[in-house]
């Protein structure tokens, strides 16, 4: 303002410039939308959901001979089998001679009898198709095969939870025998493991059921099982030293190096069970498995299987603790054959909890899977305790030994993640914890070794589930609370040419950088800055992930000035997103003219905001929040380059368009003319700017209005745009925006009228088109409620009653309504609402107090005084 002649007035202030109160209240924060440098808000990028659930969705960088397959089929010959076999403490070869098969039952202790086909009608029992279809392919005949392993052929490890083929489930003729020499006593005399050399013949039959014919599977020193799992001979001879006593358990003989192996139901002979155990097996668990063989419904096989669940629970029998789990094991592979995904499930969850390892722990995760992957199977899942199972796998097994199971173990978890039900019940049981433990482990394998590849597979489903568990509020406090962004920026870092990897790890990012609490532990990481420019220049084009990046980076600088600072001072930060800024310019513009020149022969309407449109909005708000401060903020007023972008957009875009990105634009050429410096290039080019922003004015966008009228309050602090504004008639489109009722509307329109009140050969035109009046209006419609527009409209007056002689002249027919309205505004019973809130009304009087007290008491004093003077 000019000033007077008592020398007391106030400078003209540039629009929005507000002169900032000593002291702050928390309810200051109302006034952020009138801040002459505003921050800008966007929508997060929209993820869409993959149709199918695959380990990989359609967009992964994974080629397919390179990554894990999705799809696969599954069987129990899948499964080990020879698991069951104990650990031999020496590794033997094979027997140089073929054994001698004998079909003779008479010679007991030098040929081996094998049991009937199925293929004997006699012999076969009467069930379903499925049922005999699963039995034929994996009959107790397999167990017992007397295929010969030829001397040639690579020995087969004796470990019993190595993987093995399904050719090798049992042992051959050759490896019994080499194992029965080996434990043979070396002094050269044959000795038999218990008193009576006589062993009894085994009476066997289908599977468990007992049938009238006879199996005979023995060679010298072994001895015959029969069809309840116990050996002939416990109830008819024992070593004369351990005949069994009252209450105490049946032990077994013992030699060293040897052991027992089972076949079917039969039991290793070298257990050490407990009688309680045996009883139990006997009593609770071989009723079961006689179920399980007899039946052919799955209903009634599931509910066998819950049985069995319950029945083992109850005994604490899970992990490895049952002496005849493998016996109990085979049993259950075999019916992984039948078709049946709600068997399976049941199936999956004894399994895991017998603690499987080797080539059955990675079966029976594949199961897992398989079954997770249908999404129809969700509801039965969530009343099954098999999202426990997978977790403890997750707690438990080996990270590399077991990568590719923990692999389908993780996808398996992935897919349950997606269903609302089952996502509430990871948090609550501890999801989180056991994911960032995990990716723990996995980053601390580093690049040179060999499981770091395969790693990187399960990494993806890892950071796959944790966007998922993201959107739940209690996940988010988990993760906050350990440390996850430590652990992000890890992978991050270490998984900078896995596309997979980052992409999920940066969508973890974007939805929980919208949250003030995770957006203030990021920015605190201080590294995360170099990590995502470093993103942004390797994979420039990748529009999913450059476009989540600056959306991050939008989230940081939006708060506070030290993330500002840091990403500014980030070396090659602000030429990063120049040059991005430049490469979806380009994209947008060349899209542009082949819809022009092509795309209306289709007649379809391009989408906005394009990929490419949206890249730019997240990008100009990146540059918007950074002008913030005030040093950043001027530097970039003289980034010519900077400037140039922004000003194409108002150029090329039309606000029908894409009304953000030339909104966004608009308010960041807004931001950055606040600055005074030398070089600046929107001082350059402001003009040029003027005339962009008019196009903004003429639109039918009331939004980009605003912001183009707000844009011409910092501008219209030039002589230049002055000019501008009464030549192109701006000045009587504000005049008419005062009819808005709507006071953000009237506060920018306003702004403008008081910068060309400086200027006394400007101040007439506020006579035109009623301009008194409507702002006397204003003020009385919005003055008791809004003192920073009330302040505002005061001031505009007075610069234009500044050289006006007289009042009746100046403020015309208004002046008695003018003075009726400062006296009622400046009495504080009057005008503050002590009904409102404490800290709105401590708001509102802090501002009545320091702002607009001050211009409204001289105002009034000058009509007052003007009045007298006239009297």
């Amino acid at each position: 303002m000019q000033a007077s002649k008592k020398k007391n007035t106030e400078k003209a202030e540039p629009f929005y410039k507000l002169s900032v109160p000593k002291q702050k209240t928390s309810s200051e924060i109302i006034s952020e939308a009138r801040n002459f440098l505003r921050t800008l808000r966007t929508r997060r990028p929209f993820t869409p959901t993959e149709e199918q659930r695959r380990l990989f969705g359609s967009g992964s960088s994974r080629a397919p001979q390179n990554r894990p397959p999705s799809v696969f089929s599954l069987h129990a010959s899948s499964f080990d089998l020879a698991e069951s076999r104990p650990v031999s403490g020496v590794r033997l070869s094979p027997l140089k001679h073929k054994p001698v098969l004998v079909t003779s039952a008479k010679d007991e202790d030098s040929s081996i009898s094998f049991p009937k086909t199925l293929a004997d009608a006699a012999e076969i029992r009467k069930v379903s198709n499925a049922r005999a279809h699963l039995f034929r392919r994996t009959s107790w005949g397999n167990f017992l095969s007397a295929k010969t392993v030829p001397p040639d052929q690579k020995e087969e490890k004796l470990d019993s939870e190595q993987p093995a083929t399904i050719s090798n489930l049992c042992r051959t003729n050759n490896d019994c025998l080499a194992e029965q020499r080996s434990n043979t006593p070396q002094n050269g005399e044959s000795k038999q493991l218990i008193c009576n050399e006589h062993i009894s013949r085994l009476e066997s039959g289908d599977f468990i059921k007992g049938t009238s014919g006879k199996l005979l599977f023995q060679m010298s020193g072994e001895r015959s099982v029969n069809s309840d799992g116990r050996f002939a001979d416990e109830e008819q001879q024992l070593p004369c030293e351990q005949v069994k006593k009252p209450g105490t358990s049946l032990s077994r003989p013992r030699s060293t190096g040897w052991k027992g192996r089972e076949t079917g139901l039969q039991v290793e002979t070298g257990i050490n069970e407990s009688v309680e155990e045996e009883i139990f097996w006997h009593t609770k668990i071989l009723p079961i498995l006689h179920g399980l063989e007899k039946e052919d419904n799955v209903e009634n096989l599931c509910l066998a299987c819950t049985k069995l669940y319950q029945a083992l629970n109850e005994e604490n029998m899970f992990g490895k603790r049952l002496k005849r789990r493998n016996v109990l094991l085979k049993i259950l592979y075999k019916l992984v054959d039948i078709d049946s995904d709600p068997l399976c499930l049941k199936l999956t969850k004894i399994i895991l909890s017998m603690k499987v390892d080797g080539k059955n722990l990675l079966s029976v995760c594949k199961l897992a899977f398989k079954i997770c992957r249908n999404e129809k199977n969700d509801y039965v899942i969530q009343n099954d305790g098999l999202l426990d199972c997978l977790l403890e796998v997750l707690r438990t097994e080996d990270l590399q030994k077991n990568n590719e199971a923990l692999l389908y173990c993780m996808g398996a978890i992935k897919f349950m993640s997606r269903n609302a039900v089952l996502l509430n019940e990871m948090v609550k049981k501890g999801a989180v914890e056991v994911l960032l433990q995990l990716m723990k482990q996995i980053n601390n394998i580093k690049e040179n070794d060999r499981y770091f590849s395969n790693l990187g597979h399960v990494l993806v489903q890892l950071t796959a589930t944790l966007r998922n568990l993201a959107d739940l509020a209690p996940a988010r406090c988990q993760l906050i609370r350990s440390d996850a962004v430590s652990e992000l920026c890890v992978a991050l870092e270490q998984r900078m040419r896995d596309k997979d990897v980052c992409t999920y790890v940066v969508r973890i990012f974007s939805k929980l950088s919208s949250y003030n609490d995770f957006s203030a532990a990021l920015a605190d990481c201080s590294r995360c800055y170099i990590l995502f420019l470093a993103l942004l220049n390797k994979h420039p084009k990748q529009q999913d992930l450059v476009i989540r990046i600056l959306f991050i980076l939008g989230n940081l600088t939006a708060k506070n000035d030290l993330p500002r600072e840091q990403l500014f001072q980030e070396k090659g930060s602000i030429n990063t997103l120049i040059s991005l800024f430049q490469t979806y310019h380009e994209l947008d513009l060349n899209a542009q003219k082949w819809y022009q020149e092509k795309g209306r022969e289709s007649k379809k309407q391009p989408k906005h905001p394009s990929e490419a449109e949206d890249v730019l909005i997240k990008l100009i708000r990146v540059l918007a929040n950074l002008s913030v401060h005030p040093s950043i903020g001027a530097a970039l007023a003289a980034a010519h380059h900077v400037v140039e972008l922004l000003v194409t957009v108002l150029e090329y875009k039309s606000v029908d368009e894409c009304e953000e990105l030339v909104i966004n634009a608009a308010i960041t050429i807004n931001n950055l003319s606040y600055y005074k410096v030398k070089s600046s290039a929107v001082q350059d080019e402001k003009l040029h700017i003027a005339e962009m922003l008019l196009k903004l004015l003429m639109s039918n966008s009331m939004d980009g209005i605003v912001e183009a009228v707000r844009a011409f309050g910092n501008l219209s602090q030039y002589h230049e745009i002055c000019d501008f504004i009464i030549q192109k008639k701006i000045h009587k489109f504000m005049i008419a925006l005062l009819d808005a009722k709507n006071q953000d509307v009237c506060f920018s329109a306003c702004g403008v009228l008081l910068n060309l009140t400086v200027d006394k050969n400007k101040q007439a035109f506020l006579m035109e088109e009623g301009g008194i009046g409507k702002l006397v209006d204003c003020l009385q419609d919005f003055g008791p409620s809004d003192w920073q527009l009330a302040c505002l409209i005061c001031k505009t007056l007075w610069n234009y009653s500044e050289n006006n002689p007289s009042v009746a002249s100046c403020f015309g027919e208004d002046t008695e309504t003018l003075l009726v309205l400062l006296t009622s505004l400046l009495d504080a019973e009057l005008a503050l609402d002590y009904s409102l809130d404490r800290d709105v009304r401590d708001y509102h009087k802090l501002y009545w107090e320091r702002e607009f007290k001050p211009v409204a008491e001289k105002l009034l004093n000058r009509i007052q005084n003007h009045q007298s003077f006239q009297l």
